[in-house]
């Protein structure tokens, strides 16, 4: 690498920022920047083409640099940059959130606008212990997470999320309990899509809500395909029946689609994949196509008009954030959900799905690899762990990739990749061979 570069930061620079999730010691000392980006590449602070087999973080579902986006967000910026949303707004929150209220399933209508996935799970949690409140169910106060969850960096999030190393920051919320994670390797690895069987997972509700009493459970929340563990697939009526069994025990089930959404299986939310309807839904990521911060909370006509109806107080809900439904946050929304339906990109994702899954599950018998999981344009291939050193291998094959020209994600000793919507055929091929061999050349 070359660390003379022009587009390398200054060392002082380079101590400036805290960077997140982040080994930042290691960075600083062999620094990888990001210039520049458009469609399925960035370009390196040396010049080098990376292709992103990875949306950004999941979320530049449409690529990068779109000029329909871009060009709104410009626009905006010179007719108003910023806005209030409290007590007042402004036209482009009202056409945003109808536009998106079209595409969202079920009766999931009414939409809360936010800044980031972490922030609409916190939503998410306070909407629901709020609603059991203002119906009268004031004792339904716990809340049911699961384990290898991720919901962002809240303390609500954390606190139903099911990462060890997330949860290092003293008392968290009261009240909280966890499923137990879908993915069981004693039925077999190397499965394509959904697993046949461990539907027994969903049962643990049960027992969960007989330890506790339904009187006092507020809500239950899921990722539908828990991306930042490693792709772990829910099997077949899994979600089924999380919703039959919250329906029998009148609890909310929440669906946090930060990843699932926006087309990445194959549809426009994994509530439409799976069959599954929610009470509420958490967005963020591909709403914006990542362009400008945003996230949203969709919630059922049933707990909007609720609070509507029963709010002893003039204001229903009392939360919000300065940048709620912020003017360019709203303008590139509006241009992402235009690109998605002009260019069909759900279809694609459905049409590209096969040959993305026969593709990653051809690196089976790749040096170092025990097992892959994929399902619509998400794949997990999991790493053997370096004894004594876990994460290390799989950090190496990162840094590895991404001198060969391929950016993908690790968590833990997985491999995780969720490509832009818009790949081709050519993509998936190049992204296979530089991961087989970079494997290969792994210790």
């Amino acid at each position: 690498m070359d660390n003379l570069s022009p587009n390398l930061p200054s060392p002082e620079a380079l101590d400036s920022f805290w960077m997140p999730f982040t080994p930042n010691r290691q960075f600083k000392a062999q620094p990888r920047l990001l210039v520049s980006a458009k469609d399925m590449h960035y370009q390196s602070h040396d010049g080098r083409q990376i292709l992103d087999m990875t949306a950004g973080i999941w979320c530049s579902n449409a690529g990068h640099n779109r000029p329909k986006i871009v060009e709104a967000i410009q626009k905006q910026a010179a007719e108003m940059d910023f806005a209030p949303t409290f007590n007042m707004a402004h036209p482009k929150v009202f056409e945003f959130t109808h536009k998106l209220s079209k595409l969202l399933p079920y009766d999931l209508k009414r939409v809360f606008l936010t800044n980031s996935g972490s922030e609409s799970a916190d939503t998410a949690l306070k909407i629901a212990l709020a609603y059991q409140r203002v119906r009268g169910m004031a004792s339904k106060v716990r809340l049911i997470g699961r384990e290898r969850a991720y919901h962002g960096v809240g303390f609500g999030g954390i606190s139903v999320g099911g990462i060890p190393k997330n949860r290092l920051f003293g008392p968290l919320l009261n009240g909280v309990d966890h499923l137990p994670h879908t993915y069981q390797p004693e039925y077999g690895r190397f499965i394509k899509g959904e697993p046949e069987h461990g539907l027994d997972s969903a049962e643990a509700l049960e027992r969960i809500i007989t330890l506790h009493d339904a009187s006092t459970i507020a809500a239950v929340i899921v990722e539908p395909v828990a991306g930042s563990t490693g792709v772990l697939v829910p099997p077949k009526g899994y979600l089924k029946r999380l919703r039959e069994i919250c329906d029998k025990h009148d609890i909310l089930l929440i669906f946090d689609e930060v990843i699932t959404g926006f087309g990445r299986l194959g549809a426009a939310f994994g509530a439409d994949y799976f069959g599954v309807r929610p009470d509420i839904m958490c967005m963020a990521k591909g709403i914006t196509n990542a362009a400008v911060p945003m996230g949203a909370v969709a919630v059922s006509n049933r707990i909007y008009d609720t609070f509507m109806q029963t709010s002893e107080t003039p204001i229903e809900l009392f939360h919000g954030y300065t940048y709620t439904g912020h003017p360019l946050a709203c303008a590139a929304g509006i241009a992402t959900l235009e690109t998605y339906a002009e260019e069909g990109l759900f279809a694609r994702a459905a049409d590209m799905a096969p040959y993305w899954q026969d593709a990653i599950h051809s690196l089976k018998d790749a040096r170092h690899v025990i097992d892959i999981r994929n399902l619509g344009l998400i794949g997990g291939i999991e790493l053997e762990p370096r004894a004594g050193a876990a994460t290390a291998r799989a950090m190496e094959v990162f840094n590895k990739a991404f001198d060969a020209g391929l950016l993908i994600r690790v968590t833990g000793d997985i491999i995780a990749m969720s490509p832009p919507l818009i790949l081709e055929k050519s993509h998936i091929d190049q992204a296979v061979e530089i991961l087989r061999k970079v494997l290969s050349e792994t210790e």
